[in-house]
This record gives C-alpha cells, sequence and structure tokens, in this order.
C-alpha cells in the first residue's frame, strides 16, 4: 500500500529529529511495534490513585476525609503549575497573567463550592471519633497552599498584622529568613493556654521551614503582584484582570480559610474545653479573615473594602444575605 504524503513527511521529519541526536528512527520504528497500546488507567495510574486512601480507624467516613484532602492537594498542585507559568514567563502580557489567574481561580472556585463535603458530607460523631487518632497531623500542615502564598505576593504581605508595615515590599535574602519567623500562620498553631508552638507547627518547620524560605527568596522578584506591577500603566487598568485578581484575593484569603472555619464550627464548637480544635491550632483566632485582614494585593482594594473584609461572606453564609 502506497504510504500518504503527509505520512512520508513525518517520517522524514521523525528521522531528522532523532538524526540531530544520533539516533536511527528504525529502531523507533520497531519500538512501536511491540509496544502496547496505552490505556486509561494506566495512562492516569488509576490502580495506585484507588490505593492511596489508607484509614488509620475503621469508622467509615474517615475514608471521605482521606480522599476530600488529596483532591485539595491537587487542586493545588494545578494553582501551582499555573503560579509557575506566571513567574517564568519573560515575555509577560495582560492577556497571559488574567489567563492564568482565570484557571488558578476555577480550581479554587470548584475547591470552596466542595467543601460542603467536609462540612455537612461527614457524620459528626464519626468525625471526633477519628479526629482524635490523627492528631497532631493537620490540614494546617498543608505545605502547598503556604507555597501558593508565597506565589501570589509579596513576603511582607504575609507577616502578622502587627509587622506588615514593618517590612520592605522588596526584601533581601537576609529580610526573608527574619521575616519567616514572623509569618502569620504561626500564631494559628500555638497552645491556647501557654502560646507555645503546638507539635503540629513543630513538625511542618522540621519538613517545610527551609523550602518555603528558598521559595520566598527565589519569588520576591516574580511573585503574582510584581509581576503585574511589571505591566504598562494602561495594562495594569484593565478592569478584567483587576477584578481577576480581586477574585483571587477573595477566593484564598476569604472564602477558602472561612469555608474551613464553617466546618471547624460545626465539629468543634459543641464544646471547646473538652474537644480539641483541629491539630491542637488556634483556629477561633487564625480562620476568620477579619482579624487578620490578609490580602495578596492590598493596593487593588479601597480602605472601606479593607475594613469590610470577609463581611460578605458572613452575611450570605450564615445570615442568608445576599
Amino acid at each position: 500500500m502506497e504510504l500518504k504524503p503527509e505520512i512520508v513527511e513525518k517520517i522524514k521529519l521523525l528521522d531528522e529529529k532523532y538524526a540531530a541526536m544520533g539516533q536511527d528512527l528504525n529502531s523507533y520504528l520497531e519500538g512501536l511495534l511491540y509496544a502496547d497500546y496505552l490505556t486509561y488507567w494506566d495512562y492516569i495510574h488509576l490502580d495506585t490513585l484507588l490505593t492511596l486512601q489508607n484509614p488509620r480507624t475503621p469508622i467509615p467516613d474517615e475514608e471521605i476525609f482521606i480522599m476530600y484532602h488529596q483532591i485539595t492537594e491537587l487542586y493545588f498542585k494545578l494553582s501551582i503549575h499555573e503560579f509557575k507559568q506566571i513567574g517564568n514567563n519573560e515575555n509577560l502580557t495582560a492577556d497571559f497573567l488574567l489567563n492564568r489567574i482565570t484557571r488558578i481561580n476555577r480550581y479554587f472556585s470548584a475547591l470552596v463550592d466542595s467543601f460542603e463535603v467536609m462540612v455537612d458530607g461527614m457524620d459528626p460523631k464519626q468525625f471526633l471519633k477519628f479526629r482524635m487518632s490523627l492528631l497532631p497531623a493537620s490540614g494546617f500542615q498543608s505545605a502547598q497552599y503556604r507555597m501558593i502564598e508565597v506565589y501570589a505576593t509579596t513576603f511582607n504581605n504575609l507577616m502578622h498584622k502587627d509587622y506588615r508595615e514593618v517590612y520592605p515590599e522588596h526584601p533581601t535574602d537576609e529580610d526573608v529568613q527574619q521575616m519567616f519567623e514572623r509569618i502569620y500562620w504561626k500564631e494559628g498553631a500555638t497552645e491556647l493556654a501557654t502560646g507555645k508552638k503546638t507539635l503540629t507547627l513543630k513538625q511542618f518547620e522540621s519538613k517545610y521551614s527551609a523550602k518555603i524560605i528558598d521559595l520566598a527568596k527565589e519569588y520576591k522578584t516574580k511573585n503574582i503582584w510584581l509581576r503585574f506591577r511589571s505591566l504598562s500603566e494602561t495594562e495594569q487598568q484593565n478592569p478584567k484582570l483587576i477584578e481577576a485578581m480581586q477574585q483571587l484575593d477573595i477566593h484564598v484569603n476569604v472564602n477558602w480559610p472561612l469555608s474551613h472555619y464553617k466546618s471547624a464550627v460545626r465539629y468543634l464548637q459543641k464544646n471547646p474545653e473538652d474537644i480539641a480544635a483541629t491539630g491542637g491550632t488556634n483556629w477561633q483566632k487564625y480562620l476568620p479573615p477579619r482579624f487578620q485582614k490578609r490580602m495578596f494585593f492590598p493596593k487593588i482594594w479601597t480602605d472601606e473594602q479593607k475594613e469590610e473584609w470577609g463581611k460578605a461572606w458572613v452575611k450570605k453564609v450564615v445570615f442568608n444575605q445576599q
């Protein structure tokens, strides 16, 4: 059978490709004859994926808890995939930045909308039983979430609110090292009675501190905020881009922590003296945005919007007001 011209052309291109590497195309073609067809389950490693849920107790709803957190980490990885493209793009345009931020917003929309799995999707009695067997492990220890914060904004915006004005927007590597000790989330993993670091925090710092500090040093010049500021003044005034950045700020710093707050209230609020908070963390003062008023892009918000930070969620979710 005579080969079609377009197939012959592709064979020639393949021959050139492998010749440039000093390889023989014929050997690769022979390999294709013996290669198995790709299947869906092999491509996504489905069998392995479905074996990664290993409950520590026989309580049924623990498996829901595990799978949802695994899904969360995959969405975080998708987000980081976009953050890296933004940071490493040497010819950044407003359109590219908008496209990638929109992707991240889409991932976080899915996360926020799906959090009812955690709020209403588990039996409270079952949760309280298996949760105590998991301490000191906590979602607080999600390194990818901490990395998302570093990718998004200048490091001074991640300081505890009392220190944000102390440190520069463009820190040195030495500054970053010092600033890490005053990062906002450390307060969220302190013992209520003594103010000491919980084991949850000590474990996290031991495993991830160096990695987060190195990332903060790398992204101190290419986080989303500074990439945005590198655009022309006209591009920076793009209303769609500003809206997308505001939505990202709200998703990560309002909707996501308050979804956790809603879940914590459901499962832990009834008897706070007898029921340990998640991982021993000070969640009642750590999760609500109104305490920290943490924002990735404070300069694109008005003073009134900053003052009302997080209140719209409370009105909508708690009081059913639009």
